[in-house]
């Protein structure tokens, strides 16, 4: 719905001219004649250009403190964004023209807001009764104040709502006035919209012809006016009084040719837009010379006061440098005498330095002798073990088998970890994810540790929490070592009594399951002094009534263990009635990750294709243990104790992989494999050796091996690695 809005911008001022930017404070005449530039736009449809001067003159008009400029601005704006059917934004405006134009003292200003405001909301927020409040306010002003134009200008809006509204008795009460004012005031601008009131009123009442001569008359005028937005809203009228007469085809045409003018407008306005894109640098400019202002008004206002200051700062300067020489040159004799005790100091470092690092070097050859040493004839005892449990069935179901397979399982891994306890405290330990059943490992401890309860005349109780879920995932090698320590250790300081072993779920956070645990033992207790250095290294303390053997490592390694666990252990203890450890592990539950491990773990050792292999080994009882292994896999199996056997046998015989020991005397197995390779045989070559793996993988992949499998080893182990490293030839 196109309409005649009537937005009043104060046009007493002077003509337009490009304020003049001078090295003082702008004045109001030149923030006045920029006021009237920003009020040219919006009259040229040059939106985005008026917005953005009426912004500087706001400013300006604030920093002087003009409330009638500023109220003046905030009513360009508020045109503005009438015309770019921002409403909302409008209206704001408007209303806060109000409020400066009311502290302006200016009602003139104050009756064309109100104006503003009535058209705003009759004809675009559609609320009449609010709108025509504001006209009837502004009349009632007016009327006051003998503004005769302001009346009439009031009376043609109200007449044009009261029509757009459908209310011609009451808007024919203004029609009546302004036809009989108009020509005093010489307004023939405004001519052609008062004819088309005229045709809109006669045509309510049904008198098309005479409603008609006046739309006609109404266009005439509207053709010669430059703006032709009065020329559409007359096309507009006249389209629906054609339109409620019957003469669709002619309502048509004119329909068509209004909607040509506004897309006329709407071009003007385009262009215009694209004109601002060019003048919007004119603005830019405009700002950075009054920024400019400011700064030299700020600098010439500071230069006085930067000048005492300097002054001052000069003085305190040379102050602070005479301190500062004196104390370079004491500072100097200082550090001289400093960097001589230094170089004294540093040679010392140097001297303790290398011996630490001998002694760390010989740690390591003792850790790793120590290691070899010992996991050979625990590789025998656990082979052993397995080849009872496969040449007599009858002991499967043992448990003083199971006790002994599990013990020296378990020994195993105390040996590793007591030797290698620098290995710990060096993070190079990490946690395994395994899946296992919680109440099994403790019940296998309980059986491994009879002997040792049967010793002292004690018993051990178990109670496992029903609510811990049946597999959960964890590093359960570790787990076990911790409590196989807390539960030995019990048993030793514990005479005629009784070993409780407790485990409750306490918490449970997603698939995280919070697990508490509980040695406790009613034996002779330990002092509250000793408490904390019961979990130190190599420390043991005195109990009289007991004689006992042991290295003083174990609950130092299970504190350790813990931390990688990332719990801690708390003791409570009483001479004469006991100790309970206690501690907190958290545990995953993961059915999905738990199904893939027992399906990895699950090694299918059935196969129709038979391998030849030969295992190399001066260890007896480790060869036989190897060869069984071996045939328990259905492949044909050769042995050799030595390096120079094992070089006469490949002459000979024709073999699918060799499974080779590392320390063997005369001819070790790294020089037994080079040369081996040295004959360009391409066979692979497994390590079958005692030493830690990190240390002999350099060596073991320059003499030529294809794996390394550490000894004790897992028999579904070595099935994997023999098979991988066969497809992969």
């Amino acid at each position: 719905m196109s309409f005649f809005k009537i937005i009043f911008l104060l046009l007493t001022l002077p003509l337009f001219s490009q304020p003049k930017i001078k090295n003082n404070p702008i004045s109001s005449k030149e923030i006045a004649v920029l006021t009237e530039q920003t009020s040219e736009y919006l009259d040229e449809y040059k939106y985005e250009l008026s917005l953005a001067k009426a912004r500087v003159a706001l400013h300006l008009a604030f920093k002087v403190n003009n409330d009638l400029l500023v109220a003046k601005n905030y009513n360009i704006i508020a045109g503005n964004y009438e015309e770019l059917n921002e409403f909302k934004r409008a209206i704001f405006y408007y209303n806060k023209a109000l409020v400066y134009a009311t502290k302006a003292d200016n009602n003139t200003i104050k009756h064309w807001l109100y104006n503003n405001l009535g058209n705003v909301y009759c004809f675009d927020e559609k609320q009449f009764d609010k709108g025509l409040f504001y006209y009837q306010k502004c009349l009632k002003y007016s009327k006051k104040e003998g503004d005769f134009k302001q009346i009439y200008m009031t009376s043609l809006n109200l007449t044009w709502a009261y029509f757009y509204a459908k209310d011609f008795k009451k808007g024919k009460i203004y029609l009546d006035f302004i036809n009989k004012k108009y020509k005093g005031l010489d307004n023939e601008s405004d001519l052609a919209i008062i004819s088309m009131l005229n045709g809109m009123y006669y045509n309510d009442l049904k008198n098309f012809e005479k409603a008609k001569s006046y739309f006609l008359k109404a266009i005439s005028l509207g053709k010669l006016k430059k703006d032709k937005s009065d020329y559409s809203s007359v096309l507009e009228e006249y389209s629906k009084f054609l339109f409620h007469s019957g003469n669709y085809k002619e309502a048509y045409e004119n329909m068509i040719l209004f909607h040509k003018i506004v897309d006329e407008i709407e071009h003007k306005i385009k262009l215009n837009r694209a004109y601002i894109a060019g003048t919007n640098l004119e603005i830019d400019e405009y700002k950075r010379k009054i920024d400019e202002i400011e700064l030299e008004n700020n600098l010439q206002a500071q230069l006085l006061e930067k000048t005492k200051i300097i002054s001052v700062l000069l003085i305190i300067s040379l102050i602070i440098l005479l301190l500062l020489i004196y104390s370079l040159y004491r500072n100097y004799n200082f550090k001289k005498v400093k960097n001589l005790e230094l170089i004294q100091k540093n040679q010392e470092l140097v001297l303790a330095k290398e011996k630490a690092e001998v002694a760390s070097k010989l740690k390591s050859q003792f850790v790793s002798t120590i290691t070899h040493e010992l996991r050979t004839p625990l590789y025998g005892v656990i082979g052993t073990t397995n080849m009872l449990v496969d040449e007599h069935k009858e002991l499967s179901d043992s448990p003083h088998l199971k006790s002994l397979k599990f013990s020296a399982k378990y020994l195993l891994s105390l040996v590793n970890d007591v030797l290698q306890i620098n290995k710990i405290e060096e993070n190079r330990v990490v946690l395994e994810k395994k899946t296992f059943n919680i109440a099994d490992e403790i019940e296998y401890i309980k059986n491994s540790m009879s002997y040792l309860a049967q010793k002292h005349n004690n018993t051990i109780d178990v109670f496992v929490d029903p609510e811990i879920p049946e597999y959960l995932i964890g590093d359960k090698l570790r787990f076990s070592q911790i409590i196989i320590n807390l539960v030995s250790n019990a048993l030793k300081f514990t005479q005629d009594g009784k070993v409780t072993v407790s485990a409750n779920l306490v918490n449970v956070k997603e698939k995280f399951h919070y697990i508490e645990f509980n040695i406790e033992d009613n034996g002779m207790g330990i002092a509250e002094e000793n408490q904390e250095k019961i979990f130190e290294k190599f420390v043991q303390v005195s109990r009289k009534e007991i004689d006992y053997q042991g290295t003083g490592l174990g609950l130092s390694i299970v504190k350790q263990l813990l931390e990688l666990f990332n719990s801690t252990i708390y003791i409570k203890s009483e001479l004469g009635k006991g100790t309970t450890f206690n501690f907190t592990i958290t545990f995953e539950k993961d059915m999905e990750k738990t199904n893939a491990i027992i399906n990895n773990i699950n090694v299918d050792l059935s196969t129709n294709q038979i391998f030849t292999i030969l295992v190399v080994d001066d260890n007896k009882i480790n060869l036989l243990v190897t060869q069984k292994t071996i045939e328990k896999f259905n492949y044909i199996c050769s042995v050799a104790s030595s390096g120079q056997e094992a070089l006469q046998l490949l002459d000979s015989g024709k073999f699918d992989v060799i499974l080779m020991d590392i320390n063997m005397p005369i001819m070790n197995g790294f020089e037994t494999t080079r040369l081996i390779r040295e004959r360009a045989i391409k066979i692979p070559i497994i390590a079958l050796t005692a030493f830690d793996k990190e240390e002999i993988t350099e060596e073991a992949l320059s003499a030529g091996f294809d794996d390394i499998i550490s000894k004790p080893f897992d028999s579904r182990q070595l099935y994997k690695v023999i098979n991988e490293v066969i497809v992969k030839e």
